[in-house]
């Protein structure tokens, strides 16, 4: 099968799933053409996930799809961005029908849930590799970005944290899981994470400053706090209440409070909302937790930076600042 037979039979999606006002041209033509709404401001988010590095080689392919565009639908909910389209860059090391069939499937249905559809994009062989590069708009001014944060203003985190991580090192056998299913829903949230897009559309106006949780929430908030300029004190016990699910399993419940709060703030694949907003928003945002059918967690509060110290202070389940070495997730320095 050639390169333009399998963008045909896999890829090419029907013209009336590209028959949205921002796209006037796609897959087809050397570029696609987007046209955002009057006024509006762009945002593009590109992610490439390597096998072998971001999922194991035997990850069933449909998930994978769902997950390739997922992680860059998130990065748009963080800065509360409306999809627009998003273009495939896919590396292979040969053609498997099944498991392109599997993949385009799961891939495409979550861009038609999203109204974000397949543009363009390029197909060659080698290492199995994906890039996707998604793009969205947002009101003028209403973009979310991680400098807003003030003192004072409230912390959040939206789902549940943990338990990817949960997944992940269920998937390495450091643990197992009696509940199927848990542990079903634990691998469902490892591997298709669901972008918090509707949530973000609520929090224009309201949010000071957000970010997608990726790689985990410890590291994560270092670099939120770093371009607001602050420091931030956050309730270990509170993190762990977005995840009752999780830690009540018999096999994690017996853990030590302080092993459990450590493990939830390196837990990366988290895909959840992290952002700040004033304190004025407690009870919407309380409400709008209970209206979407999420948690939306408040877990701690915006301080100012401190001179010397750590920038994110956690306090244990007595209000004691805990000792953590918990770091966000770096390619080229490894794993936390």
């Amino acid at each position: 099968m050639g390169e333009f037979d399998l963008i045909a039979r896999y890829f090419r999606q029907p013209a009336q799933a590209l028959h949205t006002p921002a796209v006037l041209a796609g897959i087809g033509d050397d570029c696609a053409l987007l046209q955002p709404a009057a006024g509006a401001q762009l945002l593009v988010s590109s992610d490439t996930l390597v096998a072998g590095r971001h999922f194991f080689a035997d990850t069933d392919a449909a998930r994978l799809g769902h997950k390739a565009l997922a992680v860059n639908l998130s990065d748009l909910a963080a800065c509360a961005a409306t999809p627009l389209g998003f273009t495939l860059a896919l590396t292979l090391p040969a053609v498997d029908e099944a498991w392109l069939q599997a993949f385009a499937q799961g891939l495409l249905a979550l861009a038609q849930q999203c109204d974000c559809p397949l543009v363009g994009g390029d197909t060659t062989r080698g290492p199995l590799s994906i890039t996707i590069t998604a793009f969205g708009q947002v009101p003028p001014g209403q973009a979310l970005l991680r400098s807003g944060a003030r003192v004072g203003h409230d912390v959040y985190v939206s789902g549940a944290i943990g338990e990817a991580r949960a997944a992940l090192q269920l998937l390495q056998g450091h643990w197992q899981c009696g509940n199927a299913a848990l542990r079903a829903h634990l691998l469902q949230r490892l591997e298709a994470p669901s972008p918090r897009l509707e949530l973000a559309r609520h929090l224009r106006g309201v949010a000071s400053s957000a970010m997608d949780l990726s790689d985990g929430l410890y590291g994560d908030a270092q670099h939120l706090l770093a371009a607001s300029g602050v420091g931030a004190c956050i309730r270990g016990a509170s993190l762990l209440e977005t995840a009752p699910r999780l830690w009540a399993a018999p096999e994690l419940a017996a853990w030590p409070e302080a092993q459990r709060i450590a493990f939830a703030l390196a837990g990366g694949d988290d895909y959840e909302l992290l952002f700040t907003a004033h304190p004025g928003f407690r009870s919407y945002l309380s409400e709008l937790g209970q209206e979407l059918g999420m948690g939306v967690q408040r877990i701690g509060q915006i301080t100012p930076r401190p001179e010397a110290g750590p920038a994110l202070q956690v306090l244990d389940g007595q209000g004691q600042p805990m000792a953590v070495t918990a770091a966000s997730f770096d390619h080229f320095a490894g794993s936390p």
